[in-house]
């Protein structure tokens, strides 16, 4: 996996952004196909029949596509697009992550709270260090990420990680590498780029009580 300074051992399938015109991997863009009455439909897993239209996983891509009507022209037809699609790609993509991040738990590749991630950074078993956003920025630069690129995911809330844990909010978890990790690593990175000025780890003074 990519996080935990291990590269990938081969890049995924590339698609074009219908905005940049830009040519990537298609794990860095959501896909979306037309559905029923010609709308406009995320497919964040990649399955859903038809032709894919793909779009960089920034939030100004798809305000963008939307608003030009990019996506009535790469399918070349009048299609309906939702209204906040930039909204609810993100709603879809959290959703995703903390279901990921859950079936981690259970397979015990994930684990939450200060403790068991110092624990695991200590016997140098931790792949990815997960930080709520909201949390106090000094308490969680006590826990410090692996070396190497990919190893933080710092956009979800203290509620949704709480979610994934089974708990009221929790403001660190830790993946191990392997199982589920890529795939979290992945979504995750998408979901940022929905996310405006989120996700960065917190290295200076903390300026809030949260």
């Amino acid at each position: 996996m990519a996080r935990g300074g291990k590269a990938r051992e081969q890049d995924g399938p590339e698609r074009r952004c219908i905005v940049s015109g830009k040519s990537g991997d298609a794990r860095a863009l959501i896909r979306f196909v037309l559905g029923p009455d010609a709308q406009i439909v995320p497919d964040l897993a990649g399955r859903l029949p038809g032709r894919g239209i793909w779009v960089s996983a920034q939030r100004d891509a798809l305000d963008k596509a939307a608003a030009k009507k990019l996506f009535a022209r790469a399918a070349r037809q009048a299609v309906t697009v939702p209204p906040a699609l930039a909204d609810l790609v993100e709603s879809l993509l959290s959703r995703r992550v903390i279901e990921l991040l859950s079936l981690a738990r259970k397979s015990g590749q994930a684990v939450a709270g200060y403790e068991k991630c110092r624990d695991l950074a200590l016997r140098d078993e931790m792949a990815v260090l997960v930080q709520a956003h909201d949390g106090s920025a000094r308490g969680k630069t006590k826990l410090r990420p692996p070396d190497g690129p990919e190893s933080y995911i710092g956009c979800l809330s203290a509620q949704e990680l709480g979610l994934a844990f089974g708990r009221e909010h929790v403001i660190h978890a830790a993946l191990r590498a392997g199982g589920l990790g890529q795939a979290v690593v992945e979504e995750a990175a998408r979901l940022q780029g929905l996310r405006l000025n989120i996700g960065g780890y917190a290295t200076g003074e903390d300026k809030t009580d949260a």
